[in-house]
């Protein structure tokens, strides 16, 4: 499951594709059907990467990544209308979670994300390991054509600050004394 650039926003419903920043935010677009794209505002908006999102676990945090991946299995996902039957499903699908710290909230809004990314090719790719990025880059590093320094011949006149305007006429006349 190939998560990489889709972000949770502090504030909006939803999850969104990281596309790229400007100078004023984060420019993301929207996964649902209206592809609305947004600017984040850097120095106000919380983003939250969906690979690096745990959920507490009595023991040891649990990714979501491993949720996501087991509710997959699952046919019937709940909707989060039922609270009983979502935590019964997320004994199921995050076995040792933190029943004091993970509320009934966090498990329809996990439910939710569920729905909207389970249809997208990115679901069932898989995630780029760290030394297939590293590869990638120096292949791209040595694609790069190298720069021919050219040598200037000795002859050659430098550029002059001369303008194409026509020169001003000198005036003789003096105004002293008049």
């Amino acid at each position: 499951m190939n998560l990489r650039g889709i972000v949770a926003v502090s504030g909006r419903p939803g999850l969104f594709k990281l596309i790229g920043q400007n100078k004023a935010g984060y420019v993301l677009e929207s996964l649902d059907a209206q592809k609305l794209k947004i600017v984040a505002n850097i120095s106000t908006t919380k983003l939250a990467s969906l690979e690096d999102i745990t959920i507490y676990g009595e023991e040891t945090e649990i990714k979501l990544i491993d949720v996501l991946g087991k509710m997959a299995d699952h046919k019937n996902v709940p909707d989060g209308k039922d609270g009983n039957a979502l935590k019964a499903f997320f004994e199921e699908v995050a076995p040792g979670y933190d029943k004091d710290k993970v509320y009934t909230s966090d498990m329809k809004k996990i439910a939710v994300w569920y729905t909207l990314l389970k249809d997208l090719p990115l679901f069932t790719e898989d995630a780029p390991s760290l030394e297939e990025e590293t590869g990638n880059v120096e292949e791209k590093v040595d694609l790069k054509p190298k720069a021919t320094v050219k040598a200037k011949p000795n002859n050659a006149k430098a550029p002059t600050a001369k303008s194409s305007a026509p020169a001003k006429k000198a005036s003789m006349t003096s105004k002293k004394g008049v």
